[in-house]
């Protein structure tokens, strides 16, 4: 597994379940990643399809079980999950910046080798201030 810290292909099984002003979308994928692991770090990059275009995505895994997860497409965001904590971020639109905070539910990792897979499961919810923007829910798997 040397090859880890140059970058493997990833197969990536993904599901956003979203809660917004009491309407649910559900977001369903499979696609093929990159995992690298970095120090004690696993990151998995991936293209998320979008009106746009392509939107480069990358999650990092940290071995303190937080995860952090970055959008960089037109609509730049950049997350972190720390479970029972509430997280300042902010969200670059074309209108301009957007202060929102993550406050997260449920996080929950898992890592197994042989062959290196994992799940990953985040819950939580998105404010802008003091306003509900949505609760979220995320299901990744993996396996090289």
């Amino acid at each position: 597994m040397d090859n880890l810290a140059t970058g493997v292909p990833v197969q990536i099984h993904l599901e956003t379940n979203i809660l917004q002003e009491g309407q649910r979308s559900n977001f369903v994928f499979d696609v093929v990643g990159q995992l690298v692991r970095v120090g004690t770090s696993i990151y998995i990059r991936y293209n998320e399809d979008a009106d746009e275009g392509p939107v480069p995505v990358t999650i990092k895994i940290s071995d303190d079980g937080n995860i952090k997860l970055t959008r960089s497409g037109e609509n730049r965001l950049q997350l972190i999950f720390s479970d029972g904590k509430r997280i300042a971020a902010r969200y670059r639109t074309p209108y301009g910046m957007m202060d929102v905070q993550t406050v997260t539910s449920a996080l929950d990792t898992e890592i197994l080798s042989s062959p290196l897979r994992g799940n990953v499961g985040v819950d939580y919810l998105l404010y802008a201030g003091d306003q509900l923007l949505g609760k979220y829910n995320i299901r990744l798997q993996f396996t090289i």
